[in-house]
Parts: structure tokens; C-alpha cells; sequence
């Protein structure tokens, strides 16, 4: 297949169980829960995406024909001679509508560890290393188990004890940027004082002003 990706650049994670990890991150186009275009928003089912991943035009994006050619793209993007374990961050947009057995082997044959940030509508491929699950309210979660469940708040339509029951190693409560930003941060700190087996997930990235 030929993978159509906006973005790839090097970075930290900014949230989630990685945060402050050193990262390549590898942004595909398209999602199945928004166009992208602003005049679609208000009736896209996520209406808070806060990403442009549409086409290919972005730093480090374009079109690749094989698995091997992207991954060969990915490696060159992390520092050469760097000590650790390269990591990949495979986002969106959905991730999981692009990414497949042939690209995941192909990263694992450059040396990385792959993440995957992904809306849960999709069933995820073998072998990811570190799979996110971000639910939506309005769309169908198809993908009910991984490493890290990562739940905007606020959302309507979620109930954090049914969420607990999924198969996830790590379940993290993450305020919806935007005007709101205090009022969800203080309703996401509550919500992990009454459920500690939740953690609080802070967009660091924004708030240190790196990519």
C-alpha cells in the first residue's frame, strides 16, 4: 500500500505514560471521525481534535510507497549515535487506517519501539509496543484492550467504572484543551482524587512550547 503521512519530526512525548520520552513522530493523514476542515467540525463526531492532519504537505510528510522506504524515513529522523532505544509515535488523525503488519515490521527492523495513539473504532495490528486508546464519545471502540486508556474530560457518555473493566495496563485522565482548559484540568485532578487508579495526563508539550 502507499502510506500518505503529514508530518514527521523528532520531539519528546507530550503526554501519556511516555511523557518526556525522546520520540520520532510519525503523523498519517486522515481520520474517520473528522475531515479535518474546520466547516466540517460541528458535525464531525470528535469535535475537539486540536491536529491538522490533513494531506501530505507537512515538515518530513509525503507519500511512500513501501514499508521499508517509510521506516527508512522514520530512522532518519533520529539522532545518529543516540544512546537508548529509538521510539516511534504513530498518530494522526487514526493511525491504525494506515499503519499495518509490513510498516510495523519494517520499524522494528530500524531498531524502534513503536507507539500508537489511536481513537479505539479500529482493531490494532500484532505487535505494537505501546498501544494508546483514546476514546470518542459518539464513535463504536472496537479496540477494548492495550497499554494506556487516555480519556478527554470532560465527555459525555463515559462512565470511568465501565472504562476500568477494559483490559488496559494503565488507565489516564487528560482536560480538554481549549477556553475551559483550568475548569477541565480541576474536574480531571477531582476526577483522579476519587478513582486513583487513574492518572492525570497533561499536554506537556503545550505547556513547555515545544512541538
Amino acid at each position: 500500500m502507499t502510506y500518505s503521512v503529514k508530518e514527521t519530526f523528532y520531539t519528546l512525548q507530550g503526554e501519556g505514560a511516555h511523557t518526556g520520552r525522546a520520540a520520532v513522530f510519525l503523523r498519517f493523514s486522515g481520520c474517520n471521525l473528522w475531515t479535518g476542515r474546520e466547516q466540517d467540525r460541528a458535525s464531525a463526531i470528535c469535535t475537539f481534535c486540536d491536529t491538522d492532519f490533513v494531506g501530505t504537505d507537512g515538515d518530513g510528510g509525503g507519500k511512500f510507497k513501501t514499508a521499508d522506504d517509510l521506516a527508512a524515513h522514520v530512522k532518519s529522523f533520529w539522532p545518529k549515535g543516540g544512546a537508548g532505544v529509538p521510539y516511534v509515535v504513530c498518530t494522526g488523525g487514526e493511525p491504525l487506517l494506515q499503519l499495518d503488519a509490513a510498516l510495523i515490521t519494517a520499524l522494528h527492523k530500524e531498531g524502534f519501539e513503536i507507539g500508537v495513539e489511536s481513537n479505539g473504532t479500529q482493531k490494532a495490528p500484532d505487535d505494537i509496543d505501546w498501544l494508546c486508546i483514546s476514546p470518542k464519545a459518539g464513535s463504536e471502540l472496537i479496540q477494548t484492550s492495550g497499554d494506556e486508556l487516555k480519556l478527554v474530560v470532560p465527555q459525555d457518555g463515559y462512565s470511568l467504572e465501565a472504562l476500568e473493566k477494559l483490559d488496559f495496563k494503565r488507565y489516564s485522565l487528560q482536560p480538554m484543551d481549549g477556553p475551559d482548559l483550568t475548569t477541565n484540568t480541576m474536574l480531571a485532578i477531582e476526577l483522579v482524587r476519587e478513582r486513583p487508579n487513574w492518572q492525570l495526563s497533561l499536554q506537556t508539550h503545550k505547556i513547555t512550547g515545544i512541538r
